[in-house]
């Protein structure tokens, strides 16, 4: 919080979530942190949801209880000495909190289910493996026995990724599974195992002299606002994305070479850069969310480590129209990439002005409309004018050799200029960086007041980019007194990702479903791909084969087969490989 609350403040929830209870296991992130809205954001959503401080006096559903629940455990004590033989009796957890803790992701249909304290899918025993021979026993252990398996990695998925739908071992991999396997400073290659986490990978890389010898410091150049509690394994089954990765590449570009244990057997690929030896196994493995077996071991290129050379930049243009198109033309300039590419349209532009700070600099709002950069008018959005005119905001920074980096930043600026935007320098960058990785902490604070924030995002190509925007949004503010805030990112020369966030008022599971269903049929009805980088898990696959088409889907049910003819690994409806469609029809009616 920038600055004391003048009126009335909330009563935040600002301590530290009791040990062993739920609300330690739906809170984002480290249990000591939180993130408080600034009384100029509280005083928008008590206007925009009509809501009043009545409303904000005492918070709900905050899930102080210790987890506890009459779920019993479903495999008999012969299969868990075996798993206990593998993997020794301290890794091998049946209490209820362990099992509740590795049950459910990050998207807001976990945290309702677990604030009302509804208990399903969860696994009957957690393992925490030691290195990848122990894993390959227990797969070996579980394809024989029929018992299904499933991966947590970090647990921020936000696709129903993790869920154990019909019981079985859930391996943790967070305790045990973080080891540097191999450093090659000559190739620039890492080889780590899977459960590593953003920050300890970042964290090796950067200290890379001190630990390996190197002759400098590097950089995992993969950044998502996960990245803290998210895991390298995570982001490789995924297909993830970084809020760099206009620079760096998604995953499916840093990694190299993966090892997976699978019921056919250890599937190893190597790790060159380029080759044509037919179908590319790599990328047949990447994108498989645990279908095909479990990641244990991932070879990624990094990159030179030069936060010096970073020139960071921020632009008010008059609408949305414009920074797209000059956010088109600076990917298609051939000039280099910028690491952090940032478009957000003019709904999501007014609140982070407010967020970053832009709005508390004496009279900079009203500059703005003098100079004719209007304000979005989020009233009107509510009553259903849904496209309204506003400026938009573009944020970044290049990186690289230092000349390289401040070329590209030189010829943004000249596009920029060039389609009427206001340079705003490096402040609105500085904001958004100090809070690229705390904003989801804002989640638990407003869903403790029944307020409900989420997301959604898909790709897009350039020409079809407005007509995505316009069609998504014009669903999400269906819904009355709704924030719909919109972001192009992750950018390429042929098109972007779009990200929304929907902030509504709203706290119960069916309303929740029935809207959540309604924005992916709308993306998948408008033509974009139905994601860019969250993943399918099992709360997307009914989407999948319409997206994908009968033929292709038919190849990855073809690849399901080879590798898990038993279906144990992940099963339950991970990218749609076992679902038929009557399963289909019945969960995009229920999800």
């Amino acid at each position: 919080m920038s600055k004391p609350y003048k009126g009335f403040r909330p009563p935040w929830i600002e301590e530290r979530a009791p040990e062993g209870s739920y609300r330690e296991i739906f809170k984002w992130g480290d249990h000591t942190e939180t993130k408080i809205p600034k009384e100029s954001l509280y005083k928008m959503m008590k206007e925009i949801f009509k809501m009043t401080d009545e409303d904000f006096k005492e918070p709900r559903e905050i899930g102080y209880d210790k987890v506890s629940y009459d779920v019993p455990v479903g495999l008999g004590e012969d299969k868990l000495d075996a798993l206990r033989a593998i993997v020794g009796a301290a890794n091998v957890r049946t209490d209820d909190y362990a099992r509740l803790s590795v049950a459910y992701g990050k998207t807001m249909h976990d945290l309702m289910r677990l604030r009302k304290k509804v208990i399903e899918n969860i696994p009957d025993v957690v393992l925490y493996p030691e290195n990848k021979e122990q894993i390959e026993k227990i797969v070996a252990y579980a394809s024989e026995k029929k018992i299904p398996l499933y991966v947590y990695g970090g647990g921020s998925s936000v696709t129903r990724g993790v869920e154990c739908m019909r019981g079985g071992i859930s391996l943790d991999m967070r305790l045990n599974f973080n080891k540097v396997i191999a450093f090659n400073e000559i190739n620039q290659t890492i080889t780590v195992e899977a459960g590593m986490s953003g920050p300890q990978l970042e964290e090796h890389l950067n200290n890379a002299v001190k630990e390996f010898g190197a002759k400098r410091a590097y950089t995992c150049g993969h950044f998502p606002q996960s990245f803290e509690y998210s895991s390298v394994g995570g982001w490789t089954v995924t297909r993830g994305a970084g809020q760099n990765s206009t620079y760096y590449g998604k995953i499916e570009h840093i990694v190299l070479g993966q090892e997976y244990a699978t019921p056919a057997g250890v599937i190893k690929t190597d790790d060159y850069a380029a080759k044509a030896c037919g179908p590319d196994i790599n990328q047949i493995m990447m994108g498989s969310e645990g279908a095909f077996g479990v990641l244990t071991h991932v070879t990624l290129r990094f990159f030179r480590y030069m936060p010096e050379n970073r020139v960071k930049f921020s632009y008010l243009f008059k609408s949305w129209a414009d920074g797209q198109a000059a956010a088109r033309e600076i990917m298609q300039g051939e000039f280099g990439m910028p690491s952090v590419f940032r478009l957000s349209d003019p709904e999501e532009t007014e609140l982070m002005l407010r967020l970053y700070g832009v709005d508390e600099i004496p009279g900079a709002l009203k500059i703005f409309n003098a100079l004719g950069y209007p304000q979005f008018d989020i009233n009107k959005s509510l009553e259903g004018e849904v496209n309204g005119e506003g400026k938009c905001l573009f944020l970044g920074w290049s990186e690289g050799e230092k000349g390289f980096a401040r070329n590209q930043a030189r010829q943004v600026r000249k596009i920029c200029t060039a389609y009427g935007a206001l340079p705003l320098g490096s402040f609105p960058v500085k904001g958004w960086e100090k809070g690229r990785f705390k904003d989801p902490y804002l989640r638990d604070a407003m869903q403790d007041f029944g307020i409900m924030t989420d997301t959604l995002e898909c790709t897009v190509n350039w020409d079809n980019m407005d007509k995505v925007h316009k069609f998504v949004r014009a669903y999400c503010k269906s819904r009355p007194n709704t924030i719909c805030t919109t972001h192009l990112s992750h950018a390429y020369p042929q098109g972007a990702n779009l990200y929304f966030i929907f902030i509504t008022k709203m706290s119960e599971l069916d309303d929740y479903l029935q809207y959540h269903r309604g924005i992916l049929d709308h993306i998948q009805a408008s033509g974009a791909a139905i994601s860019h980088h969250h993943g399918i898990g099992k709360m997307f696959a009914p989407w999948l084969e319409g997206f994908l088409g009968s033929n292709q889907m038919d190849i990855i049910r073809c690849l399901k087969k080879h590798f898990d003819p038993d279906d144990v690994m992940n099963p339950g409806g991970t990218i749609a490989v076992d679902l038929d469609e009557s399963e289909k029809r019945y969960l995009r009616e229920k999800w």
